[in-house]
């Protein structure tokens, strides 16, 4: 923790984050206080205990009759959470290490995360220590009432314990709120550890463990079982006499979800799996990598927010690491038949739908700073769909369907009719981000492959960009609004993207006139939507405002379309409407949304415009009473969650990193260094 600060109270805490079905957080202040979470607040239980010289405190889970340990601190850092608590006197470090790491894809797409255990004695002495963790039957089940199967097996240097649904019925099931009920969990353990395993309910666990610090001696065989019953995988360690040398022990914890994504009806495995490796080999080779990785995590967390901090502060570097680990939890990587990475979001608590174009432009900024081919892997999809007979329409789609089956488009009209589609916004939203991606990475062959299509949009664009007709955009939960200036404002910038694409193919009459296009646009947008000391919501309201977020594009892109008092008008306006928590979406409601603010508050490029309107926010983390995964729509008065959480668009927050031109380049080397990259399939 940096001590210019108070610690941060989150508002929850990440701790296993790998994608939509396999992400577990602690929804309280302390790790005992309550069982941890899936993201939707469904119970996956961890529960942990130590035992000190025969004396047993807990250290996870809300486990009754037993005293918890002080929990001293918690710390989120993009690939790690670190917990710190003492009893007996005793200190115990925790840290979930899920690796992260974007410049190394084949890592990023595993589904594991190591769990270490540093143990030392803070008095003095020497104190005999034993400790017990385990995982509950629920992370493998939709319901509590499903039945559950377990076994173990040996691998090189590993005891493996697997919990699993009796049914297995891989992506049978789509939707919002719902967990996996299909593949196994798994928790492994290195044999040369002085460990113990076992498969019995948890209270049969814990019972053995504090008697003997051990665990029993035979599993459970009868089996299946409902969840209900409460079986769990349980690891005890052994740790000896612990004195004030730290002693360390570790486990990993792994979810096998078999077949990951459906798309256009084929069924597609994880990345990491792309050539073949088996859920065996993925243990013994995480095994064998767990120093290197540690090392690895520990460089690039230091990294990513020392750079942060030299942004936007202190406070924006904490909120840039939960944001992090959410915003890679709420997408799959999987491998299509060529090996091609392709890189799924799931709309986490908003609707369910899979590769939604509207949430992938509000993330996308974390993903082409730190990893340019994640961005490729949202957008191919897109594109490949849009191509087919079937997508008949000539503006993009909003979406491939509801998680994980991603077989085409069912929200709005669907296939069938424009009923409520979002042709500016998601035309736009292509445009702008294949913009970005061939501006900050020159691939010219990306943008050749796919020129046709986002030439149809762009001709879209032209004819009904400038002043929208009654439509939905983004921010669709406020409805239908017609003349959206801040819609407007994307479809202008989009034509100037456009514009700007076809010049770097070497279209130098398209790109004149449609240049000329964007800028004239521009140039009836400043007169049009001007309200006098700000900018309308729409343009027949002369007495509203909005957020004009989607302006970033104009720097960040250099396209220069609009003068720059725009920004510093509408800056000047944002500091004075600002409430308690931040700075509402538009005069028609209080509430916000998180993604967009950051993006306001980068418009003028001032450090002091940015403060002003991160503060608030970071008010709000530190106070919001709605104790959740990070929600991106909230109200601006009372801090309390409106809808929506653990969503993607959190990678938003990014932005102002992305704007920084060295910034930029040195996190693109380092996604194409082919000795970290470990190989990021054919594209």
């Amino acid at each position: 923790m940096t001590a210019s600060l108070p610690a941060l109270r989150y508002p929850a805490v990440p701790l296993i984050t790998h994608d939509p079905y396999f992400c577990v957080w602690s929804f309280a202040d302390r790790l005992t206080d309550d069982w941890s979470r899936h993201w939707t607040g469904a119970p996956n239980g961890m529960g942990g205990l130590l035992r000190v010289d025969g004396q047993i405190y807990r250290f996870a889970g809300k486990i009754r009759d037993t005293e918890p340990m002080t929990q001293q601190t918690v710390e989120v850092l993009p690939t790690r959470t670190v917990y710190i608590f003492t009893a007996g006197g005793v200190r115990l470090t925790l840290t979930f290490l899920t690796p992260s790491l974007p410049h190394r894809p084949d890592v990023l797409s595993r589904p594991l995360t190591y769990v270490l255990f540093e143990t030392a004695a803070t008095d003095g002495r020497k104190h005999r220590v034993e400790l017990l963790y385990h995982c509950n039957s629920d992370w493998c089940v939709n319901m509590a009432e499903q039945e559950v199967v377990w076994g173990r097996a040996r691998l090189p240097g590993l005891n493996v314990l697997r919990i699993a649904s009796a049914e297995q019925h891989p992506l049978h099931n789509c939707g919002d709120n719902l967990r996996i009920d299909w593949g196994s969990l798994y928790l492994a353990v290195p044999e040369k550890s002085a460990a113990t395993a076992a498969l019995a309910p948890a209270t049969e666990l814990r019972r053995h463990f504090s008697a003997s610090g051990r665990l029993p001696e035979s599993d459970d065989l009868a089996m299946p079982r409902s969840s209900f019953s409460g079986m769990a995988a349980g690891v005890a360690f052994d740790l000896g006499q612990v004195g004030s040398k730290a002693k360390t022990s570790w486990l990993m914890i792994a979810f096998d979800d078999l077949w990951s994504i459906e798309y256009l009806q084929s069924k597609l495995p994880a990345y990491w799996r792309r050539n073949g490796m088996t859920m065996a080999e993925l243990f013994t080779t995480a095994a064998a990598e767990l120093p290197t990785l540690q090392t690895a995590c520990e460089r690039y967390d230091e990294q990513l927010l020392a750079d942060c901090r030299r942004i936007g502060g202190e406070e924006y570097a904490r909120l840039g690491a939960l944001a992090f680990r959410q915003a890679f939890a709420a997408h799959k990587l999987v491998a299509d038949r060529n090996g091609t990475p392709l890189f799924f979001s799931k709309e986490n608590l908003s609707d369910g739908c899979i590769a939604t174009v509207d949430v992938t432009y509000p993330s996308a900024p974390l993903f082409l700073l730190t990893q340019p081919d994640l961005v490729k892997g949202m957008l191919i999809p897109i594109f490949h769909y849009a191509e087919l007979p079937r997508w008949k329409f000539s503006f993009a789609p909003h979406d491939l369907g509801f998680y994980p089956l991603a077989n085409g488009q069912i929200y709005g009209g669907g296939e069938t009719d424009e009923t409520d589609q979002m042709p500016v916004e998601e035309s736009g939203n292509m445009l702008l981000l294949t913009a970005a991606l061939v501006k900050f990475t020159d691939d010219q062959a990306f943008l050749r492959r796919y020129w046709p299509l986002l030439s149809r949009w762009a001709e879209y664009l032209r004819s009904k960009g400038y002043d929208p007709e009654n439509q939905l955009c983004t921010d669709d939960f406020a409805g239908h609004l017609a003349h959206n200036t801040n819609l407007s404002l994307k479809a202008i910038l989009a034509l100037g993207a456009y514009a700007q694409m076809a010049a770097t193919l070497g279209e130098t009459r398209l790109a004149a006139e449609y240049h000329k296009i964007a800028a004239g646009f521009a140039r009836r947008w400043v007169k049009d939507a001007d309200a006098g000391d700000h900018y309308r919501l729409a343009f027949d309201q002369p007495d509203s405002w909005s957020q004009k977020y989607n302006l970033v594009w104009d720097r960040l892109l250099e396209l220069d379309l609009f003068p720059a008092h725009v920004a510093v008008t509408e800056m000047a306006w944002y500091r004075r409407m600002q409430n308690s928590y931040g700075l509402p979406l538009d005069n028609r409601k209080t509430y916000t949304k998180l993604d967009w603010t950051i993006w306001s508050a980068t418009l003028t490029g001032n450090r002091q415009d940015f403060d002003a309107l991160l503060q608030p926010v970071y008010r709000w983390l530190q106070e919001t009473p709605s104790r959740v995964p990070l929600t991106d729509w909230y109200e601006t008065t009372d801090g309390k969650q409106v809808g929506f959480q653990a969503r993607s668009v959190v990678g938003g927050l990014f932005l102002p990193l992305l704007g920084n031109a060295k910034l930029r380049n040195k996190y693109l080397q380092l996604a194409r260094n082919k000795e970290t990259r470990n190989g990021a399939g054919k594209q």
